[in-house]
């Protein structure tokens, strides 16, 4: 039996799955969530049905691997370039506006995956991971508060729909970030 090596299987599993993603975040850029048939998204990738089903038992599954995917990119430029706002409400607008920047430049892919997360009947890991991002930057105390993630989440929820008025038309990049600058501002003034 010629089996391939554990880490080489294990390798050609994770190329796989980024295949996957990829072609999932390529179509959803283009025609939204409904751009993303899991049928187009398995030929597009070049696996089988079966093969996509196996990593991603539903479209869901599928779209919050795309927001992993995009909070993965957020969470390489915080650490390449931190914040360097004295404060922590200017480090956490930061973050935020460099999220909506890269979002962003997908305003298709961005409106999908906001859309989605908004409407996402299973619990998506995007809240706590931009939170937990979020505290990583803005506090300066080795302990977290219950307070301070009761803030972070209230802040995280501010963003997404702002980042989703602005993908509507209805507020520029300007005004979003000034209001999540004053609701950082109030949020962290005890920080």
């Amino acid at each position: 039996m010629n089996r391939q090596p554990n880490g080489a299987r294990a390798r050609s599993q994770l190329q796989r799955r980024k295949r996957i993603i990829q072609a999932a975040a390529a179509l959803a850029s283009r025609g939204g969530v409904e751009a993303m048939q899991m049928r187009t998204v398995a030929e597009r990738a070049g696996v089988a049905l079966g093969t996509l089903y196996r990593y991603f038992p539903s479209k869901m599954d599928l779209v919050v691997a795309v927001v992993d995917e995009e909070l993965d990119l957020l969470e390489s430029s915080i650490e390449r370039r931190p914040p360097s706002a004295p404060t922590p409400a200017g480090r956490a607008v930061d973050v935020f506006m460099r999220a909506a920047r890269g979002l962003m430049r997908e305003p298709e892919l961005a409106d999908a995956l906001v859309r989605s997360l908004i409407l996402a009947e299973v619990r998506t890991p995007f809240g706590d991971r931009l939170t937990e991002l979020l505290l990583r930057v803005a506090s300066t105390r080795d302990q977290v508060t219950e307070e301070q993630l009761a803030l972070s989440h209230a802040l995280s929820s501010v963003w997404v729909i702002e980042l989703l008025e602005m993908l509507r038309g209805r507020r520029t990049y300007e005004e979003m970030a000034r209001r999540i600058e004053i609701a950082a501002n109030r949020l962290f003034a005890d920080l």
